[in-house]
């Protein structure tokens, strides 16, 4: 089992090589942050927000918890939602999730893993609102039709906010986007959930969901 001082090791090197390529990097970063992106995505430890998009730190706002889910409940998600959009002036909302997510997967499958199970009702909820089109697809298309659903119910959450319908109002400019991460090749999927302003909203989620419709 590897020492956990093997992280510092690990991060003088990091630093070392940072300040190798930039010098000035940690000091400037240090004094502000001006990032044009917020990123809610998964816990998963196979998802670096930072590094699949190839952004340095600073410049990218990262709110991350299991399934990537966006509950109106959730004071966490919600303040660094009304900070990144009311604050930092973020130019985009990135709800990012992932194909084989653990979260998704047990919700899909009605498995128990303890209280984590009171957070998974709300992909039940996603599954259960979506359950025609999740049970019409073959095998292991189940998983990730559901894993694109959740994305795309959580971006509609995130344009429900008031952060965002009130920075809309007020001519602020911010887009919503919905996309999907593969494991297997380290790419991302735009699943069209692209949101600007609050009368986007109902054309743009029918217009996505109709292409599921199709396929099933």
């Amino acid at each position: 089992m590897p020492d956990i001082s093997d992280l510092f090791v690990k991060n003088k090197k990091w630093s070392a090589e940072i300040h190798r390529q930039q010098p000035e990097f940690f000091e400037t970063l240090s004094k502000q942050q001006k990032p044009r992106y917020l990123w809610i995505g998964c816990s998963d430890s196979r998802v670096p927000a930072n590094e699949i998009v190839g952004l340095l730190p600073g410049e990218l706002f990262v709110h991350r918890n299991v399934a990537n889910v966006v509950v109106h409940t959730d004071l966490n998600c919600l303040s660094v939602i009304q900070y990144a959009v009311d604050v930092l002036k973020v130019e985009h909302v990135i709800v990012c999730g992932h194909y084989g997510c653990g979260g998704v997967q047990a919700a899909l499958e009605r498995r128990s893993f303890g209280l984590i199970d009171n957070w998974l009702r709300h992909i039940h909820d996603v599954h259960h609102k979506h359950a025609l089109t999740v049970e019409s697809v073959l095998g292991d298309g189940k998983l990730d039709t559901l894993c694109e659903l959740n994305v795309i119910e959580q971006a509609l959450n995130v344009c429900h906010t008031t952060v965002l319908r009130d920075a809309w109002a007020r001519g602020q400019s911010c887009q919503v986007h919905g996309w999907v991460y593969g494991l297997r090749d380290g790419l991302l999927k735009d699943l069209g959930m692209n949101v600007s302003g609050s009368a986007e909203i109902a054309p743009v989620y029918g217009k996505v969901l109709a292409r599921y419709r199709t396929k099933a």
